[in-house]
């Protein structure tokens, strides 16, 4: 026992380059391990950041924000509807801005939106619009520019599935998301080149 600690001390204490890079890339490990075991206990997921790629969502969320989601099992939706009843808001307005799956699809990029309110199947949608074909959320981002009609006008017709949900919007850290979003782009045009 005492030998195995000599031999992490003389470790610790190298001033050999591969020992230093070795030190940097545990110190780095524990780092993330923390990180992990953190966003798992506080929001419910390993990876609880999203970056905002569109304006859809301004002035309350912008492009190149990071977001933290808390995993919807871990929480439940307050709609800007129950909101306004209550006076609970969220990201300037009443009630939660959710992150989903649009048509419950894996494979797309999330919509993070605020949800308005919900509906049962066989109700419009809203006044005079079509009937739900089941239950779900009606969505809307809270740019007034961009974003004057529901997202089930064109940008998925149907209402939100509670199991299309991923979460709940929490925490906006601004810009932060912007090198994220470089990554991904540089990615995207590497990808294009190559294929």
């Amino acid at each position: 026992m005492s030998e195995r600690f000599d031999q992490i001390k003389e470790f610790y204490q190298s001033d050999s380059t591969l020992a230093g890079v070795l030190r940097d890339l545990i110190s780095v490990a524990k780092i993330l391990l923390v990180f992990a075991i953190l966003s798992q206990i506080m929001f419910g997921t390993w990876a609880p950041m999203r970056a905002i790629e569109s304006g859809s969502m301004e002035p309350h969320m912008k492009k190149g924000d990071i977001v933290f989601i808390k995993d919807i099992s871990r929480t439940s939706v307050v709609t800007r509807e129950e909101g306004a009843i209550s006076g609970y808001k969220t990201f300037g307005d009443y009630g939660n801005v959710i992150l989903y799956q649009k048509y419950g699809r894996t494979d797309a990029t999330p919509i993070i939106h605020r949800a308005m309110y919900h509906v049962e199947a066989g109700e419009p949608m809203w006044e005079g619009g079509p009937i739900a074909p089941h239950a779900g959320y009606i969505t809307k981002g809270d740019n007034i520019k961009t974003n004057r009609q529901y997202d089930q006008y064109n940008l998925c017709t149907v209402p939100i599935r509670e199991e299309w949900v991923i979460g709940v919007a929490r925490y906006r850290i601004p810009y932060a998301g912007y090198v994220r979003l470089a990554f991904s782009k540089v990615i995207e045009t590497l990808a294009g080149k190559s294929a």
